[in-house]
């Protein structure tokens, strides 16, 4: 069992930055790989990117790809997703997703864990 807890999001203006953080409590954070998912108001959820159980590997969807970098510290249970250039078409909620088998995993329903959720607001 793995119980994610997002945070960092909030109001930013277009073209600024945001980093959000997801904590995973647990002690098999490691044997994990994480996701990151947004949810627009009236959309579907949609991959943002995916990181390695040991963060050699990352993975992005097209819309993010360059102004998005996922990290994570496996001492402190904790990923990241650092936000450049944002625009209003990335306002969302934003969730981490933990999944136990490796690839290029990009669907959601392949995430077996996933936390609240954090609202990212991009004005214009």
């Amino acid at each position: 069992q793995v119980q994610l807890v997002e945070s960092g999001g909030g109001l930013v203006q277009s073209g600024g930055s945001l980093r959000l953080s997801c904590a995973a409590s647990g002690r098999t954070f490691s044997t994990y790989a994480m996701g990151w998912f947004r949810q627009a108001r009236g959309k579907e959820r949609e991959f943002v990117g995916r990181i390695s159980r040991s963060g050699g590997n990352t993975y992005y969807a097209d819309s993010v790809k360059g102004r998005c970098t996922i990290s994570r510290d496996n001492a402190k249970n904790t990923i990241y997703l650092q936000m450049n250039s944002l625009k209003p078409e990335d306002t969302a909620v934003y969730y981490c997703a933990a999944d136990p088998k490796v690839g290029s995993r990009l669907s959601s329903a392949q995430y077996d864990y996933w936390g609240q959720g954090t609202q990212v607001t991009v004005s214009s």
